[in-house]
C-alpha cells in the first residue's frame, strides 16, 4: 500500500490584487475513509498558523476558520483554500496538511 500523499496543485507563486479573492488548491491520495484536511499560512522567520480545518469524504465536519475570509472545500482527492478580500497581510508561504484515522 502507498503511503498517504498531499501536495499543492499549481505554481508556488499566485499574484492577486487586493480585494481579489484567492484560491490555493492541493491535490492528495490516501486509502482512509476518514480523512481531514488542514491549511496554514506561515510569514517569513515565523511559526505556521492555522488557518481551517475540513473533513473529507466520509464526513462533512468543518473547523472554525482562523477569518471569516478562510473557506476550505474538500472532495475526494483534492482541498480548496478560498481567501476573499486579499489583503497585503495574506502575502505568505500557505501550507496543506493531511490527517487520516483508523481505516
Amino acid at each position: 500500500m502507498a503511503a498517504d500523499q498531499i501536495g499543492p496543485n499549481k505554481g508556488a507563486n499566485i499574484i492577486s490584487t487586493e480585494g481579489e479573492s484567492v484560491i490555493l488548491s492541493c491535490t492528495y491520495d490516501t486509502s482512509s475513509r476518514y480523512v481531514t484536511l488542514y491549511w496554514y499560512r506561515q510569514y517569513l522567520n515565523r511559526e505556521p498558523q492555522y488557518l481551517i480545518w475540513k473533513e473529507a469524504q466520509t464526513y462533512s465536519g468543518t473547523g472554525t476558520p482562523a477569518e471569516p475570509r478562510f473557506q476550505s472545500t474538500t472532495s475526494e482527492t483534492s482541498t480548496e483554500l478560498t481567501i476573499t478580500g486579499v489583503t497585503l497581510s495574506d502575502s505568505a508561504l500557505y501550507y496543506c496538511a493531511l490527517r487520516v484515522g483508523a481505516q
